[in-house]
């Protein structure tokens, strides 16, 4: 070891100090070369590091200290130290400790601690392993190296707010009743990954939509801050987030549904109150996921009554709309009805001036407000009182005034008041009236009968029969049966010659003749019907409505159930006591409409149930539920006539017995139109169109039903019964159940039947005329309706020309021979003018010469009243044939199945043998007549002689025609 100082060591101390002190220092050196002493560290460090961050900071820091170290003088000398006493490092004992120790300075034996990765707090918040010092040991090779003891060391992982809060659910779901503040409805919680306890706490949670009845707290419970109401909202939808203590917000927020419940009552449950039905349709069910809701009681029995109201519908609910008369017929009723208060037609035209209820849709009735009636046509009824009869009406009627109100009476018709028979209202009383014819007995004998009934007086429609079977008379209301309450007796009538008559809404008094005792109220389908009896399954047929409710039983539940209906099955009760098959029950209720046309529509639903339960005291009720089945709309029928609308035939098949058909080949077509959807492929194809109101294709498809009237009416003048007529094989009518009425202004085919038997009878229709001579054509329309009036056909127009066929050679005689022109022109002039002619040969006696030049100007002034009037009969057929001859060229003629055979070589002689007469009767003509006629006369028969010619040649022409009309078709 060397020593050096800053001044020659002589000249710093005497010469014996300085060599002891360097003798000292020199055993000191050799004796620190020997390591004899173990570094010291402290028994315990704690550090704290930040994740993310290697450094660690220490307390106490690391510092290693050895004894074997030297002493350090700051003189002027310089020493030079060994590495015994020197900290070569610190040495980590654990498994995967992720940190090291590193030495700062030997010297000193400072040292860190810091980690070799970045930390993770989440995955280890602490970590602790043990510590040792060691020294650099002897010599140059670190020979007998001494350690330290192990030392604790804590370390501490501080957690930076890297995490955002989570919530533990994708979403929150609850349920409320209405009307009550709760104090907690339900917890949401959010979790936060990091590690401690600053960043990992929720420390706040926030609802962020706003206005809304609900506040959160910092623990996540949710309440409503007012009383909710399912009324005004079934379910509200809430965003909710969440904040750590470090003011990091939730990634995603959280959406939480409150569904508000109304307050538990018992009701049914699960039907929609509007039920739509589509004619044609079949059956609809009405309650298919209805359940009865009992909030848990417990019931021991159920009743429930479902009620359909149809009372609006026509006459109580939907049935057929056809004339009562044809109803009778499809019921099975035989013939013999008369039916009082038709429709209005041409035929029937009594009932004109009565207040209906205008509609098509459903049936047609009668208003009487108290102060209208009718009378009824003479011959309509003949009612044998002595045989059996029926009376069958439809009436509504209301409370009224005390006195009597008469539906239907036959009374005196001049002179006296007596009422033979009537049907009237007292005091909400049904009675009959029914006096008898005078016989020699003039005993007592029944004449009144009493019904009291609350159907009279209910302000709905009832259906009303009576069965009259002197001296017994049966009602059925509804199809049930009524016995009188009373009858009285009283004497038959006086005999009388007077006539009766019959009216409805009123009776006739003769003796005052006026009017009284008038109807107020509603009615329908008035009939009689004389000498038949109807049966039970004939009034049933009547009254049954086409429309009801239904129901099919599942096996599983028929025996644990009753249902009930009632006739015309507007209502049905429902019993048991097993709920889940009470339920099944009510879920296959249906409402069904036969009609293949119903009536449109609301018709209202109402259910009345009543439980019972084991404790009466607290036993629950359940409302009445009310909806309506709503039927649409049915597609209307158009109802089309087609076929030959325009043909002529000859006179003579007019004279003959067969007459014209009118409608050879009448064709009957019912159509609807329909709006369906586009097929896909179709709209595939036209991609490229992007309207979107081009998707339904309008079709039209052919359907078939029955027609109840045909009318045919003449255009024009009416009928005159003389000399022509329309007539209809009545056999083949008769034979298809329709029946038919004719009057001046044509015929009326009446029934229920198929358009292709109406068709079948149309085509037997013939016209007949029997005087031809001024006839040119006769116009006919024919209308066709189903549903008495609800649908009815176009107009089908057809024309019917007459051909006339003309004589040539008489024609040309009349123009030749004088003699032979004024024999039958002098007779039809008497008849034409009108004038009575002195005839010549009154007297015997030989005349004188002045009664004979009188009678010469008398007869030459006859001669020239006969020509003239003549000529103006021929300009007026010739007239007449221009116009035959222009119709017959606007005629549309099929000529497909037309055969023409004509000889060329007749034709051309006929035709000119036939001009060289005429030429010649014209010079004869005017050679006779060049004396005796006027200019004016000249110029008139210029003309005539210039036209008939023609006219002449026209009708030779015709006749050399041969037609094979073997294949035509009108």
């Amino acid at each position: 070891m060397r020593f050096r100082g800053n001044k020659p060591f002589a000249s710093a101390v005497g010469p014996v100090p300085v060599l002891v002190l360097v003798l000292g220092l020199l055993c000191a050196v050799e004796a620190a070369k020997v390591n004899k002493h173990k570094p010291w560290i402290e028994t315990t460090y704690h550090g704290i590091v930040t994740e993310n961050d290697d450094k660690v900071l220490l307390d106490p820091p690391l510092i290693a200290l050895d004894k074997d170290a030297p002493l350090r003088y700051a003189e002027s000398f310089e020493v030079t130290l060994t590495e015994e006493g020197e900290i070569c490092g610190f040495r980590i004992h654990g498994q995967n400790v992720p940190f090291e120790a590193v030495v700062l300075d030997k010297s000193t034996g400072e040292g860190v601690i810091r980690a070799k990765d970045k930390l993770d707090c989440e995955l280890q918040k602490e970590h602790t392993f043990t510590i040792q010092a060691y020294d650099c040991g002897e010599g140059p090779d670190g020979a007998n190296m001494k350690k330290s003891h192990k030392a604790t060391v804590h370390i501490q992982v501080n957690d930076i707010n890297e995490y955002s809060p989570v919530f533990k659910e994708k979403s929150y779901k609850a349920t409320v009743i209405e009307g009550k503040k709760y104090d907690s409805i339900l917890k949401v919680e959010a979790v936060d990954a990091d590690c401690s306890f600053q960043f990992s706490q929720i420390c706040n949670y926030e609802i962020v939509t706003p206005d809304v009845p609900f506040t959160i707290d910092k623990d996540g419970f949710i309440k409503n801050t007012e009383k909710l109401s399912y009324g005004k909202e079934r379910m509200y939808k809430l965003t909710v987030t969440a904040y750590d203590c470090g003011k990091n917000r939730a990634s995603e927020d959280v959406l939480v549904k409150i569904s508000v419940k109304p307050t538990c009552k018992p009701s049914w449950q699960g039907f929609n109150k509007r039920i739509e039905y589509e004619p044609g349709t079949g059956s609809l069910a009405l309650f298919p996921s209805m359940h009865l809701e009992t909030c848990d009681e417990p019931i021991t029995s159920i009743r429930a009554s479902i009620e359909l109201e149809t009372n609006h519908i026509g006459k109580g609910c939907d049935r057929d709309t056809y004339s009562e008369k044809s109803l009778h017929k499809l019921c099975g009723a035989r013939s013999g009805t008369v039916e009082l208060l038709p429709a209005p037609s041409s035929s029937a035209n009594w009932t004109v001036g009565l207040p209906t209820d205008n509609g098509h849709d459903s049936d047609q009735v009668f208003e009487f407000n108290g102060t209208q009636a009718i009378k009824v046509p003479d011959g309509m009824v003949s009612t044998s009182l002595k045989e059996p009869f029926t009376i069958s009406v439809w009436m509504r009627h209301g409370p009224g005034a005390h006195e009597k109100e008469t539906i239907l009476c036959n009374s005196d018709k001049t002179e006296m008041n007596r009422h033979h028979y009537s049907l009237y209202i007292h005091n909400c009383r049904l009675i009959l009236l029914l006096r008898q014819d005078p016989s020699e007995a003039k005993n007592y004998k029944p004449a009144e009968f009493h019904w009291k009934l609350d159907q009279v007086c209910d302000k709905e429609w009832h259906h009303y029969v009576l069965n009259v079977e002197f001296p017994t008379v049966s009602l059925f209301v509804d199809g049930t049966t009524f016995e009188p309450f009373l009858v009285t007796e009283d004497y038959p009538l006086h005999p009388s010659k007077i006539e009766t008559q019959l009216t409805i809404g009123a009776c006739w008094q003769g003796g005052n003749a006026r009017m009284a005792q008038f109807f107020r109220g509603n009615l329908a389908g008035l009939m009689i019907r004389s000498g038949k009896l109807e049966n039970k399954k004939v009034i049933d047929c009547l009254y049954t409505c086409k429309e009801g409710l239904d129901v099919q039983l599942p096996e599983e539940v028929a025996s644990a159930v009753k249902v009930d209906f009632n006739p015309n099955q507007s209502s049905l009760t429902v019993e048991g006591d097993d709920i889940d098959a009470f339920d099944k029950v009510m879920q296959h209720i249906s409402y069904l409409n036969s009609r293949q046309f119903p009536t449109p529509g609301i018709r209202h639903l109402r259910i009345s149930t009543t439980v019972k339960c084991f404790n009466e005291e607290s036993c629950v009720t359940v409302p009445d539920a009310e909806g309506y089945v709503m039927v649409l709309q049915p597609e209307e029928p158009k109802i089309s006539l087609s076929g030959i609308d325009h043909f002529a035939r000859s006179a003579a098949e007019f004279e003959s017995q067969e007459g014209v058909t009118l409608f050879p080949e009448l064709r009957i077509v019912s159509t609807i139109t329909r709006e369906v959807e586009a097929d896909a492929e179709s709209e595939a194809a036209e991609g490229a169109d992007d309207d979107p109101t081009v998707q339904e294709t309008v079709v039209s498809e052919e359907i078939m039903h029955n027609l109840d009237t045909c009318e045919v009416t003449v255009v024009g003048d009416e009928l005159d019964g003389e000399h022509e007529s329309l007539e209809v094989d009545l056999p083949q009518l008769q034979q298809r159940g329709l029946e038919m009425s004719s009057s001046n202004l044509g015929l009326v085919i009446n029934g229920v039947n198929t358009m292709a038997n109406y068709e079948q009878v149309l085509h037997l229709i013939r016209y007949k005329n029997w005087h031809t001579e001024a006839l040119f054509d006769r116009k006919f329309k024919l209308v066709c309706s189903e549903l008495n009036g609800r649908y009815i056909s176009n107009d089908f127009k057809v024309e019917v020309n007459v051909i006339h066929t003309a004589n040539p050679v008489e024609h040309a005689n009349n123009a030749m021979v004088q003699p032979n022109f004024i024999n039958p022109v002098h007779h039809a002039s008497v008849d034409l003018s009108g004038h009575n002619l002195v005839n010549a040969h009154q007297a015997s006696v030989v005349p004188s010469a002045a009664t004979i030049v009188i009678v010469v100007c008398v007869s030459f002034l006859v001669f020239m009243i006969i020509l003239g009037v003549f000529r103006i009969r021929a300009a007026h057929q010739r007239t007449m044939r221009d116009q035959e001859n222009g119709k017959e060229n606007e005629m549309d003629w099929d000529d497909s199945a037309l055969t023409i055979t004509v000889n060329p070589m007749e034709t051309y002689e006929d035709q000119h043998s036939s001009e060289e007469e005429e030429e010649e009767e014209e010079e004869s003509e005017d050679g006779e007549e060049e004396d005796d006629i006027t200019s004016a006369e000249s110029e008139s028969s210029e003309d005539e002689e210039g036209v008939e010619p023609e006219d002449q040649q026209g009708a030779s022409r015709q006749q050399q025609l041969e037609w094979d009309d073997s294949t035509l078709t009108y």
